[in-house]
Parts: C-alpha cells; sequence; structure tokens
C-alpha cells in the first residue's frame, strides 16, 4: 500500500496522541471526519496501524531493569527460537540481525534474580549455543515512535 501525505499526517497524530478522535483528527487536518475514518480503517485493514497503546514508564511499575541481549543459534534454529522468545510477556522486543549474533532481545526486569532466571532459561532453549547480556545503566531516550 503506497501511503500519501494524508495518510502520513494521520499517522503522524496517532503516534503523538493516539487518544484523538476521528473528529478532532478531522479539525486539526482540515478535512472531514468521514474521510479521516475511512483512511483509518484502511490502514488498520492493511496493518499499517496494528494497536493503539499507551506509552508507560516501566521504572515507575517497577521495571527497574533493562536488558538487551544477544543469541547465538545452531543448527539454523532462530526463527523457531525467536517465535519462542516472543511468547515471554516482559520481552519488548526481538531483532533478527546480522553480525557475529543472531538475534537481539529487548526485556525488562523487576529484579536482578528475574534477569538471572530468564537468561538461565533462554541458555536451555534447544538450539541456543550462547547468550550475551547487556544491562541498560541509563536511558536516554526510550520511543519508537517515528515522529
Amino acid at each position: 500500500m503506497n501511503l500519501d501525505k494524508t495518510d502520513e499526517k494521520i499517522l503522524k497524530n496517532l503516534m503523538v496522541d493516539a487518544r484523538l478522535s476521528a473528529r478532532q483528527l478531522a479539525l486539526k487536518l482540515g478535512m472531514s471526519t468521514v474521510t479521516v475514518l475511512s483512511r483509518i480503517k484502511k490502514l488498520e485493514k492493511e496493518k499499517i496501524i496494528r494497536g493503539y497503546t499507551a506509552m508507560i514508564d516501566h521504572e515507575k511499575l517497577g521495571y527497574s531493569l533493562t536488558a538487551l541481549i544477544e543469541i547465538v543459534a545452531k543448527n539454523d534454529k532462530i526463527v523457531r527460537i525467536e517465535d519462542e522468545i516472543s511468547k515471554f510477556e516482559n520481552v519488548c522486543g526481538v531483532y533478527d540481525i546480522t553480525g557475529s549474533t543472531d538475534t537481539v532481545i529487548i526485556a525488562k526486569f523487576k529484579e536482578r534474580n528475574e534477569l538471572s532466571k530468564f537468561v538461565k532459561g533462554l541458555a536451555a532453549i534447544p538450539n541456543v549455543e550462547n547468550t550475551i547480556t547487556h544491562v541498560v545503566l541509563n536511558t536516554a531516550k526510550e520511543d519508537f515512535r517515528l515522529t
């Protein structure tokens, strides 16, 4: 699907504030509510908009540890490993990457022992050859919106 400037404007506004109603968005962009609604439905149908969510401060919820965990797989089983890891609720991102490792995971934990248990659990997954864990000391920016 090719996005035009109107679609891009709708997406940028929703990324900043997903709570905007179609009416508010239409007023802001100078178009009809029906046009905005139909474009949003089209973007949802095409899975460009996959859902709506709130940005939260994980640390205020007790998730004070963020870890970036690299995984080296054996026997070309990386897709199966990534699928399994993606099911864990504290995993925020799973990336198939280039370089000396196969996958990078971003995950959040409340305590060191949870991180330790998680990493040991990763090592027990069949075909995981090695893991390399990096603990985030400070977060300068954490925002995956492209605005």
